[in-house]
């Protein structure tokens, strides 16, 4: 029995657990990739069909793949890698505000950094990313977290005698007498 007829028979999910083996996916015939990758899509798996289709020279449709699942990092990469320079430039532009606009500012930042924007428009992107991840947050919840971690931390070097741990110790001690003057002071 052929790999196409083998393949064939499989349910959906035996293909997908099939195609997500490297070994397999480097096995296969050229007559099966388009499919192949058009399973991984529809699982879900796009770092796997974005690779399949890369490393079998379809250097476009996984560009396609990764850019409508908004990875336009990987997407640029992979044009980059290919030498399509002005294509990675302009994947990462556009990944600039794809990212803005859906408040991933890390990846913003990733992307402007490659490209190699001025440092007051990185800073600028990680300020507002900033302000996004603040927003909403509960800052009595997160100092009790806090106050919680730095008390487990002073409790874990009980004992301890180096002199990193004392100078930690020493470190804590001065940060809780500060935020207890602060206490004092509201």
């Amino acid at each position: 029995m052929s790999l196409r007829e083998e393949f064939e028979r499989m349910t959906f999910e035996q293909k997908v657990y099939y195609l997500m083996e490297s070994e397999n996916r480097s096995a296969l015939p050229n007559d099966l990739i388009e499919e192949s990758i058009s399973v991984l899509v529809q699982a879900g798996e796009i770092e796997y069909a974005a690779a399949l289709a890369r490393d079998r020279g379809m250097i476009d449709e996984a560009i396609r793949i990764l850019v409508d699942a908004g990875d336009y990092l990987w997407a640029a990469l992979i044009a980059k890698n290919a030498g399509r320079t002005s294509q990675s430039r302009m994947l990462y532009q556009d990944g600039i505000q794809y990212y803005i606009d859906m408040e991933m500012f890390g990846r913003a930042v990733s992307a402007a950094t490659a490209l190699g924007l001025p440092a007051d428009r990185i800073d600028d992107l990680f300020r507002q990313g900033i302000v996004s991840e603040s927003r909403g947050m509960d800052l009595e919840c997160s100092r009790g977290m806090i106050e919680s971690a730095l008390e487990s931390l002073n409790i874990s070097l009980i004992g301890r005698e180096d002199e990193i741990s004392l100078e930690i110790m020493k470190s804590l001690r001065e940060e809780q007498e500060k935020r207890m003057k602060e206490d004092m002071g509201d």
